[in-house]
C-alpha cells in the first residue's frame, strides 16, 4: 500500500457512507427550506405527509383540535412562538399581510415556552397579541414543536392536514404555500 492509498480508501469509505444515508446529505447543507419530503399518505412532519391531529388548550379557554379548526378552511398556519422580538416581527408581518389576504386560513400561534394555558394567555397579553388574528394555543412541554422539529418557525397544512410548508418564516415562501392551497369546495344549492 502506498502513502496515497489510505487517503483514497478513507475518501471512498466516506462517500459510501454518505451514499447509503438516503437523503441525509441534505442535512449537511442546511437551509431555511425543508427538503425532507415525506411519503404521501403517511403521518409525519415532513412535506407531503399528513400532520397528526392534535388538541391543545387555548389561551382564551377551552381546547382547540386541529381537524376542527380546518372545517370550512383551506388550511392552517401553525406558528411556533416564544414571544421574543423575532417572533413578534414574524407575527406582525403575518397579521399585516397574510391574515387579511387569506381569510379562509386559520392562523394558530403555538406557545411552546409557557407551562399552561393560563401562562400562554398571560404571555399573549403581555406581548400585545390578545384579540389578534391568531388563536393562541399552549404547546405545554413543546410536544408539537418537537414533533414538527421546528421552533420559532412555521408549518402550513392544507384542509386535509397535509404539510405544505415547514421551515423558518419566509414571507414569500409562506405566501406561495398559502396561495397553492386547494380552494374550498363549492357547496351545491
Amino acid at each position: 500500500m502506498t502513502c496515497a492509498e489510505p487517503g483514497r480508501v478513507a475518501a471512498l469509505l466516506a462517500a459510501s457512507l454518505l451514499a447509503g444515508c438516503g437523503g441525509m446529505a441534505d442535512d449537511l447543507f442546511p437551509s431555511s427550506r425543508d427538503r425532507s419530503g415525506g411519503q404521501a399518505g403517511t403521518v409525519g412532519p415532513a412535506l407531503g405527509q399528513t400532520a397528526p391531529d392534535f388538541t391543545l388548550a387555548a389561551a382564551a379557554g377551552g381546547e382547540v383540535t386541529l381537524s376542527t379548526e380546518l372545517v370550512g378552511a383551506r388550511g392552517a398556519v401553525l406558528y411556533f412562538t416564544m414571544w421574543c422580538p423575532i417572533c413578534d416581527g414574524h407575527m406582525m408581518d403575518m397579521q399585516q399581510h397574510l391574515i387579511p389576504a387569506h381569510p379562509e386560513v386559520r392562523f394558530l400561534a403555538l406557545d411552546y415556552v409557557s407551562g399552561s394555558a393560563a401562562d400562554a394567555a398571560q404571555a399573549e397579553l403581555s406581548a400585545g397579541w390578545a384579540g389578534s388574528g391568531f388563536t393562541t394555543l399552549a404547546d405545554v412541554g413543546a410536544l408539537q414543536a418537537r414533533y414538527f422539529r421546528t421552533f420559532m418557525a412555521v408549518v402550513v397544512v392544507d384542509r386535509d392536514r397535509v404539510v405544505r410548508f415547514r421551515g423558518e418564516y419566509d414571507p414569500a415562501a409562506v405566501e406561495r404555500a398559502l396561495a397553492a392551497l386547494p380552494p374550498l369546495a363549492e357547496v351545491a344549492p
